[in-house]
């Protein structure tokens, strides 16, 4: 039969390596150890959207990258929105605002989630070992006021809850694209990245956002968005970010990147 590592060693590992590879040695499965001193228990993600769309809501492309990730990841995921108006309604086709028209945060969320959501005022640290925030201007719209008052914005109470809940709690949080600022704003010396300092032509259209993050108190952190360097480990607080559509290129270096956010953010929660 297979050799096992000694159940001293075992006890120390959690992660899912170890249970492939006891399904794998034990001919009865992980129930032939009778064994209740340890379990592998997948780590229990919440995901928090801001809408439906990249210029009014959450941008459906790091949304997406973020569950394939996480379904990688061998994450449990619950999807939460604040139940909310939002703050405009964008035509995409046209980039212009929709005047006559208004939608609800939490409804056009549903999109996304393929209607499996929850209203944001019932996410609690005690269900969860881990909170990720994918971008979009509605991370700037409707989980704060950064579009219209920068650096002397408001953030939803209920998002400002929930990060402050799970900075105290020591579980991770995970930001990517312009979300970022909600961290700024709310945890005091977190260090985040929204990518680069400066345009250069054009190649990171948002970079005055490093600037504004400065000024709320928390520390900016150049990177790329590249595989290489795509995302920044603040292990102090337990906050993972990574630049995603704050740099103008190619798609899956954005994909990689928030897949190296949500692997820190995984590792982070010891599952």
């Amino acid at each position: 039969p297979p050799l096992l590592p000694p159940p001293s060693a075992m006890l120390t590992s959690r992660g899912p390596a170890l249970c492939t590879a006891l399904r794998r040695a034990a001919p009865g499965g992980l129930a032939s150890f009778h064994s209740s001193a340890w379990r592998c228990r997948a780590a229990r993600v919440a995901v928090v959207l801001s809408g439906c769309g990249v210029y009014d809501g959450t941008e459906i492309h790091e949304a997406s990258a973020v569950l394939v990730h996480l379904s990688r990841g061998g994450a449990e995921v619950q999807m939460y929105a604040p139940d909310v108006p939002q703050m405009h309604v964008i035509d995409h086709s046209k980039g212009q605002p929709a005047e006559a028209e208004s939608r609800n945060v939490l409804v056009e969320s549903a999109r996304i989630a393929r209607g499996k959501i929850t209203s944001l005022a019932k996410l609690t640290t005690a269900d969860h070992d881990a909170v990720i925030f994918p971008g979009g201007f509605g991370a700037a719209k409707n989980l704060s006021t950064f579009a219209v008052d920068g650096k002397d914005c408001k953030v939803n109470r209920e998002v400002e809850r929930v990060l402050k809940d799970f900075h105290k709690a020591g579980k991770p949080i995970g930001l990517c694209c312009i979300s970022p600022v909600l961290a700024a704003k709310v945890l005091s010396g977190a260090e985040v990245t929204v990518g680069h300092e400066e345009e250069e032509g054009g190649k990171w259209p948002y970079a005055g956002t490093a600037g504004a993050i400065k000024e709320l108190g928390a520390k900016h952190c150049v990177k790329e968005v590249t595989i290489s360097f795509p995302a920044h480990v603040d292990t102090k607080n337990k906050v993972v970010t990574t630049p995603a559509f704050m740099c103008e290129t190619a798609l899956h270096h954005i994909f990689d990147g928030i897949g190296a956010m949500v692997k820190n953010v995984l590792k982070l929660t010891g599952k």
